[in-house]
């Protein structure tokens, strides 16, 4: 029977420490059932280990942790058995065929998963009936995501799951990913591409440094409308130049600026168009460059 409270996945003041090390600092968010919920990070942000604790591979040090309303540790053998999970540094048998492998995992979870198995491998262009250890990375990551998704869990874990996937094929899992939502399961999944959670997800949680930064619908992402502008002034750059309110500069340099711009595009349009320039790029942030926009907001606010 298939999940039926409001969340699927419940995280409160989650803290998790290796000695003097702090991986996660108190951090909570919940993830809807049925949604597609993207956990946004740089590496070494803190995404890895919550999903491993959410699983149950790792114990946190605080905070609670629950996934279909159960504690993530004390009913993780519970919970495993209605999750996929896709880790981030996948382990195969490289002695075996993807086809025994995947044969292996269906006896696991009690069998009746060979026509879904065959649909996916068709799905994702895997030859199965290969060793193994003559998988490319690709490959790899291929069989390592048809394993998460051949029993059709309630709930996917999936981190970084488009690492070392062609575009063809990271569309080609999007869409499983958009079907499994449709059909009312859940799909957790780790990214360090703003793009791609974009696209892809309802809900998004935006970590750095185990601390969430900013976590709701990825459609208030959209309308911060945050983007990076960099623009070289003919002549070199004013004396007496100044800057809307939504600009934020981050480099000057032989008549350039780079910066960030906050909010609807047609001021920055009509402020731009009032100077004399040689050239102008406006595109998509960095990851780097929306963290910075975030924690200057915060330290801005009052606390």
């Amino acid at each position: 029977m298939g999940w039926r409270g409001m969340n699927v996945v419940e995280i409160q003041n989650l803290s998790k420490r290796y000695g003097e090390v702090v991986a996660l600092r108190d951090l909570s968010l919940s993830v809807p059932t049925g949604s597609i919920f993207g956990f946004l990070g740089p590496n070494g942000s803190g995404k890895s280990t919550t999903l491993r604790i959410l699983i149950g591979l790792l114990r946190a040090s605080d905070g609670r942790a629950h996934v279909f309303g159960q504690d993530a540790w004390t009913h993780s053998t519970e919970i495993r058995a209605r999750v996929g999970y896709l880790p981030g540094d996948a382990r195969l048998y490289d002695g075996m065929t993807g086809v025994a492998y995947l044969r292996f995992v269906d006896r696991m979870r009690g069998g009746g998963t060979a026509a879904e198995s065959v649909r996916l491998c068709e799905r994702f262009d895997l030859d199965a009936k290969r060793k193994i250890r003559g998988y490319s990375r690709g490959m790899r990551q291929k069989l390592a995501i048809i394993q998460a998704l051949v029993h059709k869990p309630e709930l996917l874990v999936l981190d970084e799951p488009t690492t070392g996937l062609d575009p063809l094929m990271q569309q080609a899992l999007h869409d499983e990913l958009r079907c499994v939502s449709k059909e009312g399961r859940t799909v957790l999944f780790s990214s360090h591409t703003l793009s791609e959670v974009e696209q892809l997800c309802d809900q998004v949680a935006i970590v750095r440094n185990g601390i969430i930064v900013e976590a709701g619908a990825t459609e208030s992402l959209r309308k911060r409308a945050l983007r990076r502008v960099v623009f070289t002034h003919r002549g070199g750059l004013p004396v007496s130049l100044s800057f809307p309110e939504g600009m934020s500069v981050r480099a000057r340099f032989d008549g350039t600026i780079e910066g960030t711009w906050t909010g609807p595009v047609d001021p920055l349009l009509t402020w731009l168009s009032q100077m004399q320039l040689e050239d102008v790029s406006i595109s998509q942030p960095s990851l780097e460059d929306l963290f910075a926009t975030y924690y200057r907001e915060h330290a801005e606010s009052p606390s």
